[in-house]
């Protein structure tokens, strides 16, 4: 019971008559208009019934109770380590045909493959590491991810064929989807409702931007240093991290911190009757059940409930758009262009500088517009009050596949095109926030899991879709291939209007038991 991340003992008497979960309400120092009411159920301590928790908003303990230094530097931690993730998957992807020559493969599906596969990765990853973190915690789970990743690097580098590359890479994916599974999970224990759309937006920035700086630095390297330098900095880079995080990181959900807390004072005070205020009924459960249990959770999600499939089915569609995106961007600048790998990465700023411009638009405004939903409606808040700002950024996603697809096509100046790509990224981080947010504020206990079911069904589609992408654009050429992916973008258009009327209603209609 020593270290940071254990619970201070408490010597409490009965704190309350009823154990059961009590709501503690509160309000920011703001207009009367514009105050959110925050609940935080936590559960009541009761030694004279042998339960163990806490006093809601008035224990140290409580993550939410955090310093906010201490709070934003926990999401600052765990922003860096979601940033490296994704920058190693396309870190990788300027540097195949350096791979091609290197391990003499002809075969370009196979090629496209070892690019992809890290989705895979992805798409596996949070299935199993989303349950682990709600039965060990978040800390040591997120540790273990990380180190992971940071270990096949090693593999990739070393990798004498193909075949090992494409296994590596697959597992290193795993590893990275920790922090992109977990990270809803942290915001769910740290932040409460009016902070979650800014610090959503910031931890999302990683999962989005990494990929359009991954190839510009990706690029150079394949060029300067070969691509096997590749891995060896995203190991020199990613262990810095890993170790930071290792130094800095804390324990935050508050199911496992009752436990360390019950199991502390259990030895202090020599009582063996008390357990823990989240199992009252005092039975144990094996972890082997647990497992069990959390592993149906990211499933039962995604078949029970039609919100939030239908929210995870719009996210891998936009997902895949973006992926068959970032597939041409190479090809055109080198082509069309006549650019090399290196500078054909700084194409990817257009959609960068998008993907920036629209997550700080995003994280300025969400809060606001919830508070205010909030205080007009009686002071009642309600997670769908997250969704109506995706119709506004719904309208900007197809404008860039016809401006770069056009523009591109017909050699107009570079900087058009680039240009061009901004919309997509504007619109697609207001369309991937508040989903985000969403999810989180609707079952902050099981944030991971929720998030699992996000992470997996994007991370599937972004894998396998690109692989189309060369035929697509090969048939069709840049111009009628982006406006293919435009016109399905324009379908998709009214599908967040159904979702802001609709989605409380279909959640009332479809709940969803998760313990």
């Amino acid at each position: 019971m020593c270290g940071a991340d254990r619970v201070s003992l408490e010597r409490e008497s009965k704190v309350a008559d009823d154990p059961k979960d009590v709501v503690i309400t509160s309000t920011n120092q703001r207009s009367p208009e514009e105050q959110l009411p925050v609940e935080i159920k936590y559960p009541e301590q009761d030694l004279d019934r042998g339960l163990v928790g806490g006093k809601g908003r008035m224990i140290p303990q409580n993550p939410q109770n955090f310093r906010p230094g201490q709070k934003w530097g926990l999401l600052m931690v765990m922003s860096a380590i979601t940033f490296i993730s994704p920058l190693a998957s396309s870190m990788f992807a300027p540097a195949v045909s350096y791979v091609q020559k290197d391990l003499d493969v002809d075969n370009e599906t196979l090629l496209s493959f070892s690019v992809s596969i890290y989705l895979l990765g992805y798409a596996f990853g949070p299935l199993l590491l989303a349950p682990l973190s709600e039965i060990y915690g978040r800390r040591i789970v997120l540790s273990c991810a990380n180190w992971f990743l940071v270990i096949w690097q090693i593999g990739c580098a070393l990798s004498p064929n193909i075949a090992s590359l494409i296994i590596f890479r697959l597992l290193a994916g795993m590893g990275g989807s920790g922090c992109l599974t977990l990270g809803a999970g942290v915001i769910a224990d740290l932040f409460p409702v009016e902070q979650r759309g800014l610090a959503t937006a910031i931890w999302s920035l990683g999962p989005l931007v990494g990929p359009t700086i991954g190839p510009l630095a990706g690029g150079f390297m394949g060029e300067t240093i070969g691509w096997r330098w590749i891995f060896w900095v995203l190991l020199i880079v990613g262990g810095v991290v890993a170790l930071g995080i290792e130094l800095l990181n804390r324990e935050t959900y508050a199911n496992v911190l009752i436990r360390w807390k019950t199991a502390g004072l259990a030895k202090e005070l020599g009582r063996s009757d008390l357990r823990s205020a989240y199992t009252p009924d005092g039975e144990k459960v094996s972890i082997a059940n647990s497992l069990k249990v959390g592993l149906r959770r990211p499933v039962l999600l995604f078949s029970k409930s039609p919100i939030v499939a239908a929210l995870a089915f719009y996210m891998a569609v936009m997902y895949g758009l973006l992926y068959l995106f970032f597939t041409t961007i190479s090809g055109v600048f080198g082509e069309e262009y006549g650019w090399s790998s290196g500078v054909s990465g700084l194409a990817y700023l257009g959609i960068g500088i998008g993907f920036l411009l629209g997550a700080a638009c995003n994280g300025l405004t969400s809060d606001r517009i919830v508070m205010r939903m909030t205080a007009k409606n009686g002071g009642k808040f309600e997670p769908e009050m997250r969704l109506p700002v995706m119709i506004f950024f719904s309208v900007f996603v197809p404008i860039s596949f016809f401006w770069y697809g056009w523009t591109a096509d017909k050699h107009v100046f570079w900087i058009v095109p680039i240009i061009g790509m901004a919309p997509f990224g504007f619109g697609f981080m207001g369309l991937y926030l508040p989903i985000q947010t969403y999810v989180i504020d609707n079952y902050p206990e099981y944030a991971a899991s929720a998030n699992a079911t996000l992470t997996m069904s994007r991370s599937l589609v972004g894998a396998l879709l690109p692989l189309a992408g060369p035929k697509l654009f090969a048939n069709l050429g840049i111009g009628w291939g982006n406006s293919l992916l435009g016109f399905v973008s324009l379908a998709f258009v009214p599908v967040p209007i159904l979702f802001s009327r609709y989605g409380q209603r279909i959640r009332d209609r479809f709940p969803v038991d998760l313990q």
